[in-house]
């Protein structure tokens, strides 16, 4: 430059004014065009005059004249978050509030609310996960992740239950010491499964939201199909497994879905015992002769040992299945379900936790009310084993029966 400049409170202010709205190397570029220009001594004003710094301004001059720009690593600075230096904390919180939390039982949104403290996770983190006491976080920074993780502190308006049994606590603790020990061993699997109520098929208004314009019939005549949804899930994997019937979702259709999902679980593995989380219900509660028959045939075919772990009453939406549920509710219910191919492509389209489900009609129709007298359920009921205190919801089916001795001998 043929002229020097001089710092003038004119100068000085707009240059602040500049500076302000920079960052970073195109910051550091224009302090070094100004000291070039100020000549002779330019550095040394700018840090006396301007208050820049020496160490600053020689790396922008280096960018000026090379032309090499200086990544800044703006991400690695300040104070490291909480994975960073506990690599495997967030899968243990995740673990936890997993087993802890329920769904918004209207399925008006796809949150999960915990009953999981910040000070009941940092105890299990010590007790039961083997954390120095000095090295866990704080309960505040455990609160902060727990809701970053997803799982919300405070209740929906529905999530206090009708009732609570006597052995509802008891209940809780058994399911989730089993689901924690499943979810440990490589050679366990572990589903949860369910079905919800019947979804009407045709135009009509399902009470949701959509961007499209969508519109319904102004009457809600009878609808053209009517589906009940069943969905096998997988929590560890998020592989969830979804089939329809026009009919009834009986004990036979849950065992068939069962059956035809096994030789997918056995990819990559050969599991020793498959673990059931299930509400209970009418189809597959451990009372259910057909129910247990069957998957005693299972246990007994598959050679595998079988746990049913059931939730208490009026607690089913702690089953890891109904998250799916929700998610799908949430996905469908503002767009009308004209046909029963719409209804099966929404359902593969809708993905949760990333993962697209398999969504199958089946069209065969399951008779109801297929029960077994206490004559026949008698070889099948010596193949397994009740939880003392528990025996509603607790059952484990070992796999040393002869599927064509167990029907010869009812």
């Amino acid at each position: 430059m043929g002229m020097e400049l001089k710092i003038t409170p004119g100068l000085r202010r707009v240059w602040e004014q500049t500076l302000a709205q920079l960052n970073g190397a195109s910051r550091r570029v224009f302090m070094a065009s100004v000291v070039k220009a100020l000549g002779r001594g330019g550095a040394r004003q700018a840090e006396i005059t301007l208050g820049w710094d020496r160490t600053t301004l020689r790396k922008g001059l280096h960018e000026l004249n090379s032309g090499v720009v200086c990544v800044d690593a703006v991400s690695q600075r300040g104070r490291k978050p909480l994975e960073a230096t506990m690599p495997g904390l967030e899968n243990d919180l995740r673990s936890m509030g997993e087993g802890t939390s329920q769904t918004d039982p209207t399925f008006r949104t796809t949150q999960l609310y915990r009953r999981l403290t910040a000070g009941e996770a940092r105890r299990r983190l010590i007790e039961e996960k083997g954390y120095a006491p000095d090295a866990v976080p704080s309960e505040r920074s455990l609160r902060r992740k727990l809701t970053a993780l997803g799982f919300q502190p405070r209740r929906v308006a529905k999530s206090k239950p009708l009732r609570k049994v006597p052995e509802t606590d008891a209940i809780f603790a058994t399911v989730h010491g089993i689901n924690r020990e499943a979810d440990a061993d490589e050679g366990t699997v572990r589903l949860s499964l369910d079905t919800k109520a019947v979804v009407p098929i045709g135009l009509l208004s399902r009470g949701g939201k959509s961007r499209q314009a969508h519109k319904a019939l102004d009457h809600d005549l009878e609808p053209i199909a009517k589906l009940t949804p069943f969905a096998i899930h997988r929590p560890d994997t998020a592989e969830t497994w979804l089939s329809f019937t026009t009919g009834s979702a009986t004990a036979d259709f849950m065992a068939d879905r069962l059956q035809a999902i096994w030789p997918t679980l056995k990819n990559g593995c050969s599991p020793h015992t498959l673990v059931i989380n299930a509400d209970n219900g009418p189809e597959n509660n451990t009372g259910r002769t057909q129910w247990i028959k069957r998957l005693v045939e299972f246990s007994a075919e598959h050679r595998v040992t079988v746990k049913l772990a059931c939730y208490p009453p009026y607690h089913s939406k702690y089953n890891p299945v109904e998250r799916v549920f929700g998610v799908l509710e949430n996905y469908w219910k503002g767009d009308p379900l004209e046909t029963v191919d719409h209804a099966l492509g929404m359902a593969r389209g809708m993905t949760y936790q990333g993962v697209h489900p398999t969504a199958v009609l089946i069209e065969t129709q399951y008779p109801k009310g297929v029960r077994l007298t206490r004559k026949q359920m008698r070889p099948y009921e010596a193949c397994l084993q009740r939880l003392t205190g528990l025996r509603k919801w607790f059952a484990t089916i070992t796999a040393t029966a002869n599927p064509a001795s167990l029907t010869a001998s009812s």
